[in-house]
């Protein structure tokens, strides 16, 4: 199966590609490590711009289960659905519709999105019918093969939209290799195979499971995830870690590991210790954090100084160019009068948050797995643990975060009330937390939508507002996605701007401090 017929689209948004993605200064669990063996844990964070004047074109290949059991209300409200993602698109977008039952069916290559192909690709979508199985590999396959065939691939990113409301039929859809491909499911009502999806999702780079119950709005979670790619600001974004030290002789790093929660692709050099992590892409205003434990040795000082232990690197991709970033060193304080665990400065209260969230992550998935093996009331005793300990989390920024961590737990302990309710919307809401937390990326969970923004990127805001309103209205006028980014830069003309002049003053001054060093004189 090969296709190679792919409309050639205008050129994608292009301007200054200069600090579209940013990396903070590391945050540490405590202000002043000991100068005997110690532990830290760092939060290094990258930040996407919030402008969406420089984004990636689209490629969105949409697999549609039309299955028998898809029958009725799931088929006009994944059609509605679909309709609203064609009416978002623009002609840099393109998007091609495969459908399957018992075999899939390519409708159309990827259509540059015009008022044509907005006509062809709407009519396309009011003509499928459901009947059949349900060969879920078979539709992957195809949208795989139609994202591989195709010719024009500068400057423009591959995503796979996969809906499903039951079992796989036929083959196995995690036997899949999506290779470079995020793939976003969605499970759509209590008959899905929510585990077989999440699990395809995983499988590919920052895809994310969504949940959609019975009866739900399908068109209010394809919005969240075409808010997001469709400002794409950065593709290929990685980070790399190198172990550092300012006297090879005398090194303060003894051993350097990513904290878990980061489900994202890593490698680690077994001769260099090298790390690198592989985020793929970023969507406009969306934040990654990898939370990183060092391990340090006894110092042979007795003085405070400032420890170097690593240095931290990041480089992406935008217009087809490959964009490398100056080298950021990891210090860490050290000292003889290093405080106790028990003082927590304002700076380490944002990482004891960060490793919080993971641990709170990590309880939902225990607690999950206790469900399916049918404890029930060990489940709901470890999502009460956990909402226990979010009482000990202290902020700068106010209950935001906790608030939307206690509402997740709530809604799920919600449907733990019977195993019946755990199957049907329980396990599929605990997963799309799961991924959401562990990509760091929003997922549609099933529960209320307004209340768990968890990651959320304010395109998504503005797209859940719209999806609602196309719900009631489907025949008043929707905004392009091109309308959206002039409102966003009406709003706020500089964002356009402040990433590159960020960016050059950030070398100013890493070369003002580089001649500093040189011209400074020697320490006795």
């Amino acid at each position: 199966m090969a296709f190679n017929d792919d409309e050639k689209p205008p050129a994608s948004n292009a301007g200054n590609t200069k600090g579209l993605v940013t990396i903070t200064e590391p945050k540490f669990s405590k202000d002043e490590a000991a100068l005997s063996a110690d532990e830290v844990t760092a939060v290094v964070e990258l930040k996407a711009t919030s402008s969406t004047a420089v984004r990636e074109g689209l490629d969105l290949v949409a697999v549609l289960d039309v299955s028998g059991s898809m029958q009725g209300d799931k088929l006009q409200s994944m059609k509605m659905a679909m309709q609203f993602v064609i009416m978002k698109l623009t002609p840099v977008d393109r998007l091609s519709v495969v459908s399957f039952s018992g075999s899939a069916t390519r409708h159309c290559p990827l259509r540059s999105v015009t008022q044509q192909a907005q006509a062809d690709l709407k009519a396309i979508v009011d003509g499928l019918v459901a009947n059949g199985g349900t060969n879920i590999k078979a539709g992957l396959d195809t949208a795989l093969a139609i994202v591989a065939g195709r010719a024009t691939t500068k400057a423009r990113t591959p995503n796979v939209f996969l809906m499903s409301d039951g079992q796989q039929s036929d083959g196995d859809a995690r036997q899949v290799d999506p290779g470079n491909v995020a793939v976003y499911t969605f499970g759509f009502g209590k008959d899905a195979d929510h585990a077989l999806l999440s699990d395809v999702a995983r499988k590919s780079p920052g895809g994310t499971f969504n949940s959609v119950p019975d009866g739900g709005n399908v068109t209010a979670p394809f919005s969240q995830l075409l808010g997001g790619l469709l400002t794409i600001v950065a593709q290929d974004v990685q980070l790399t870690l190198t172990p550092k030290a300012e006297d090879p002789s005398a090194p303060d790093l003894d051993t350097m590991t990513v904290a878990p929660g980061t489900d994202y692709t890593q490698t680690t050099d077994g001769g260099t210790g090298v790390i690198t992590i592989k985020f793929g892409t970023l969507f406009s205003g969306e934040t990654r954090k990898v939370a990183i434990n060092f391990k340090l040795l006894e110092s042979t000082l007795t003085t405070p100084y400032d420890g170097l232990v690593a240095e931290a690197q990041h480089s992406y991709n935008v217009q087809g160019s490959p964009q490398g970033q100056t080298p950021q060193d990891v210090v860490i304080p050290r000292s003889p009068d290093a405080p106790g665990e028990e003082a927590v400065s304002v700076k380490a209260r944002g990482v004891l948050a960060e490793m919080a969230r993971r641990q709170h992550a990590g309880a939902i998935g225990e607690a999950r797995q206790m469900a399916d093996g049918k404890n029930l009331e060990e489940a709901r005793y470890k999502l009460a643990d956990a909402q226990n300990a979010l009482e000990d989390i202290v902020l700068n920024d106010g209950e935001k975060l906790v608030g939307m961590l206690r509402a997740e737990l709530q809604q799920l302990l919600d449907l733990m009330e019977t195993q019946e309710l755990y199957e049907a919307e329980g396990r599929p809401y605990a997963l799309a937390s799961e991924t959401s937390h562990g990509r760091q990326r929003y997922a549609a969970r099933g529960g209320d939508m307004d209340a768990v923004r968890l990651f959320a990127t304010p395109r998504m805001d503005t797209y859940l507002e719209q999806a609602k309103k196309f719900e009631e209205d489907p025949t008043a006028p929707l905004p392009s996605a091109d309308d959206d980014a002039k409102e966003e830069m009406a709003a706020n003309p500089l964002a356009a701007i402040s990433a590159p002049i960020a960016f050059y003053i950030k070398v100013a001054i890493q070369a003002l401090q580089e001649i500093e060093k040189l011209v400074a004189p020697p320490t006795k």
